[in-house]
């Protein structure tokens, strides 16, 4: 759809206001197009076009890698986020498909979105994070089509995110699930690991923290409306944060009084393990915290995505949350193999010794 390719924003909004049609996102070029109607995550009614060449993905991180997945290939898609870029960068998803890295970022700064640089990349439809309302507002009022995913709906479960997310996408793309079956594995590995903590009877859960995001002495971390309160649960633990909401603001003196057992870092932030250990973070003593003292400090692994959010990797997560919080009830589970075999099934790749490493140790860079 070449839509107001080289027409200012300032001059959407006035054609907007001025024209009932304008602001429909009418023009006597798309007017012959044909189109049709989905239902986002939002509830709205959506009408996009029928043939879909060019797409941006916005605030919904994880969904570039999905999309690629779903597609087998980045050629459509346009404009993504840059941390988006920055998982994409450090992950296993170059190895399948380089093209991604040459995917633009440019519609989004620290300042937002640029809605003029999302209209000089001309899209058809752009995906978006279903709880941003303000930046449907701005796509609507520039007369693009914007689909809301969402990341609240499934009440944080991983799997039924990502299975909802695939759902969208095949109905915006009218095209089979290319990811088929990895919800259904999820759902088994889930089974799995409940069937063995139950087996285990009353069993002692470990006191588990996740760190979210940490920088310029700010720490993040996940309460009981996020996904670190799935992971912590569904792997046998219990979150000391699970009384706050989202991802909640935290300090050190909290953290002491919680003195968790095990500490688990994401790839949205920079800090390492290493960092907690040598107690090199400035203004903050992580010396008498338990989970530092026992070296129970685990930095999530980054393979096509970051192994945090949901995201096609999130039964190897399942697995991998399961050994770290209760590794005498799962050492039999092989992840090496389970990588393997799980990349060969789906993605159809052989995981080599290299990339093995580069999942487990992601790098500084892959946080945004």
């Amino acid at each position: 759809m070449k839509r107001l390719r080289n027409i200012s924003f300032m001059l959407v909004l006035i054609v907007a206001l001025a024209s009932p049609i304008a602001a429909s996102g009418a023009s006597d070029n798309s007017a012959s197009e044909k189109t049709r109607i989905i239902v986002d995550h939002n509830g709205n009614e959506v009408t996009i076009p029928e043939d879909i060449d060019r797409i941006i993905i916005s605030g919904i991180l994880p969904l570039p890698s999905v999309y690629c997945l779903f597609e087998g290939d980045a050629s459509k898609l346009v404009g993504m986020h840059p941390s988006s870029m920055a998982a994409a960068r450090n992950s296993i998803l170059p190895y399948i498909m380089p093209d991604i890295l040459d995917v633009s970022t440019s519609f989004a700064t620290g300042a937002g979105i640029n809605i003029e640089e999302v209209i000089a990349l001309d899209p058809d439809v752009v995906f978006y994070n279903a709880t941003d309302t303000a930046e449907a507002e701005m796509y609507k009022a520039a007369g693009i089509p914007a689909v809301g995913f969402s990341t609240t709906n499934w009440g944080w479960n991983s799997i039924e995110t990502f299975n909802g997310w695939v759902e969208l996408l095949g109905e915006v793309l009218q095209a089979d699930d290319k990811v088929d079956g990895i919800v259904e594995y999820g759902r088994e590995v889930e089974a799995f690991i409940r069937n063995r903590l139950e087996s285990a009877g009353d069993i002692e859960r470990p006191r588990c923290l996740v760190i979210f995001r940490y920088a310029n002495g700010v720490i993040n971390t996940s309460g009981r409306t996020h996904f670190g309160e799935y992971w912590i649960t569904a792997a046998g633990g219990e979150n000391v944060a699970s009384q706050l909401e989202g991802t909640a603001q935290i300090n050190m003196e909290q953290i002491y009084q919680w003195n968790p057992d095990k500490i688990f870092i994401t790839n949205f932030t920079s800090v390492m393990p290493e960092d907690l250990y040598s107690n090199s973070i400035q203004g903050h003593d992580w010396s008498g915290v338990k989970a530092v003292q026992e070296k129970e400090v685990y930095k999530y692994p980054l393979g096509m995505y970051r192994w945090y959010p949901p995201a096609s990797d999130t039964p190897l997560v399942l697995l991998w949350m399961a050994k770290q919080v209760h590794p005498e009830l799962f050492q039999d589970v092989d992840m090496d193999q389970e990588i393997r075999d799980y990349y060969q099934r789906f993605y159809d790749i052989e995981v080599t010794d290299e990339m093995l490493n580069q999942i487990y140790n992601p790098s500084r860079d892959a946080a945004y």
